[in-house]
């Protein structure tokens, strides 16, 4: 296990899953850890289990679809455990966008959680970390950010926004001592994915993922990617000319 340099550190979309999983884990790792997600009682059983076993954990409950309470939720766990070090941007839902019955509400909710509430979250802690010349902040985006599937278009480009953000931040943290850090998972078993309707090629589980997420981050990766041969499948897919892409996936997705 890497020890992580973080003294302190906010989880959102803690209160299960992944985000739970990375908010034990950097306990587990020495960090004090705030945790915040809308579910209270889920989010202090996980609070719970990290002082049992000797950690620090303070808990705001707050809905990452409301940024202002985002926002309040992440300055207040700042302020009980901080300074913070490190921020990561976990809370995230999954909505699926078909042609048939297109939703523009949906692809609101998604882009107001996945996007607007971890922009919330960064706002929320940013001027604190370049005020002190540190920090690190690590938004957990999505391999499904690498192109368009059908089904899954506001997901995906909630995920590519994310990316887009974070690295457009990058460049002008790096000379004020801040480091980004983009996570693009494929799938990881957590109650977002339990019931989805297609398959799940490389399943990882959420313990496994934070190690894999948190390992990078200790390393100050820019990028962590995982896991490979999806990176690698996705990659190729992603150099394919567009007209050649839209009849392999129209013809995968028929099947």
């Amino acid at each position: 296990m890497r020890r992580i340099e973080a003294r302190s550190a906010i989880v959102t979309g803690a209160s299960s899953g992944l985000g739970a999983a990375m908010a034990r884990e950097l306990a587990a790792r020495g960090a004090r850890v705030g945790l915040t997600a809308r579910r209270p009682v889920l989010l202090e059983e996980v609070a719970g289990s990290i002082r049992e076993s000797g950690g620090i954990a303070e808990v705001e409950p707050a809905d990452a679809a409301d940024p202002e309470g985002t926002r309040r939720a992440v300055a207040r766990l700042d302020a009980r455990i901080g300074p913070v070090d490190l921020l990561i941007a976990n809370a995230g839902m999954g909505l699926g966008t078909p042609a048939v019955g297109f939703s523009a509400d949906a692809v609101e909710t998604l882009l107001k959680v996945n996007v607007v509430g971890a922009a919330a979250a960064i706002e929320a802690v940013l001027p604190g970390m370049i005020a002190r010349g540190r920090g690190h902040l690590v938004g957990i985006s999505s391999l499904a950010s690498f192109r368009g599937l059908p089904g899954s278009g506001g997901y995906g480009a909630s995920k590519a926004a994310l990316s887009t953000l974070l690295e457009s931040l990058r460049p002008d943290l790096r000379v004020r001592g801040v480091r980004v850090t983009i996570v693009h998972p494929g799938f990881v078993h957590t109650p977002m994915t339990e019931h989805a309707p297609h398959p799940r090629p490389w399943l990882l589980d959420a313990d496994q993922a934070a190690r894999i997420i948190l390992d990078g981050v200790s390393r100050g990766r820019r990028q962590v990617d995982f896991p490979w041969p999806m990176v690698a499948l996705l990659r190729l897919v992603r150099a394919l000319p567009g007209p050649v892409y839209d009849r392999l996936v129209a013809r995968v997705f028929r099947g």
